[in-house]
């Protein structure tokens, strides 16, 4: 007779009949006997369903089964849709691709950095704790990231950024010939103000923060008529508008290729001097006039009053 005290587990077997292949699940009992191996059927449990065979097949291991219903409390789950959401229409818009044709370390950490940017802004220190905060983290498979991988990240796209925006001006700056072969472009200098002082363009000047006795940097951004962004400059924080004028039309002009361009401007950036340099290169612009102007017009009578109507 079979020993009693061997171990049990199921066995499948499979056999093909016609075409068809019937599957059956028998509970067996492993003994020893005369020095051989042999298996008692202990029972059949082919009329159970596959989960529960699975159950049992699991016990059986040793594997220790819980109820989800009791044994399981969720205590925290990270979120996610607007990760989703921005996540999404980055990738809508392709933009991974803009950054980089294959996938590295470098390009993950950049679109982390811009995800980020977006759904809840920071450092970069507090971007590596916050990867790990939401999904994003996950859904790039970032893992550990160190704020000198950031940095790092940075400088990679920093060597990319001539081709990026050359492509970018291919996309948003192209002349619309129903209007004439224009392209029009919106162009306007801002600040950032910094805590550090090692930053060589880091100097004292008007700050549009609103925050006095900082050290910050200025900026400007070349946008479409449709405002989207198409190539960015850092200048000394000292900079004033005007003087930032010449190089948004070298990168307009040179760098992207365009001839025709129609440049929108704030009245304290496009100044006289630069209106009459504008003019003799064959580029139109869009201003405002300072109150004097318009004084001086209306007393000429060159100011037809009806257009405000």
């Amino acid at each position: 007779m079979p020993a009693r005290d061997g171990k049990v587990h199921v066995a499948t077997t499979r056999r093909h009949y016609k075409g068809k292949v019937y599957e059956s699940h028998l509970l067996r009992r492993s003994y020893r006997e005369d020095g051989k191996v042999k298996n008692e059927t202990v029972g059949n449990l082919s009329h159970l369903p596959i989960e529960i065979i699975d159950a049992i097949r699991a016990m059986l291991a040793g594997r220790r089964l819980v109820d989800l219903d009791t044994d399981l409390r969720i205590e925290r789950s990270l979120p996610h849709g607007h990760v989703a959401a921005v996540l999404g229409v980055l990738r809508d818009l392709d933009l991974e691709r803009l950054l980089g044709r294959e996938r590295c370390r470098e390009r993950d950490l950049v679109v982390a950095m811009i995800v980020q940017r977006v759904i809840a802004p920071g450092s970069k220190l507090s971007a590596t704790r916050r990867f790990g905060q939401s999904t994003l983290g996950e859904e790039l498979g970032l893992g550990e990231v160190k704020e000198a991988e950031l940095l790092g990240a940075m400088d990679w796209l920093l060597e990319r950024q001539d081709r990026i925006e050359k492509t970018l001006a291919k996309r948003h700056l192209t002349p619309d010939s129903d209007g004439g072969g224009e392209a029009f472009v919106l162009y306007d200098l801002s600040s950032s103000y910094l805590e550090g002082r090692k930053c060589p363009l880091g100097k004292l000047g008007y700050s549009r923060d609103g925050v006095k006795g900082k050290l910050q940097v200025n900026y400007g951004l070349i946008c479409n008529p449709e405002g989207r962004p198409v190539s960015v400059s850092v200048f000394a924080g000292s900079a004033q508008d005007q003087t930032t004028v010449p190089d948004a039309i070298s990168s307009v002009r040179e760098r992207f290729g365009i001839d025709h361009v129609v440049f929108v401007g704030d009245r304290g950036m496009i100044t006289h001097a630069h209106a009459t340099s504008m003019a003799e290169q064959g580029i139109e612009f869009i201003s405002a006039l300072k109150a004097p102007q318009i004084k001086a017009l209306v007393a000429a009578g060159d100011l037809q009053l009806s257009l405000f109507d």
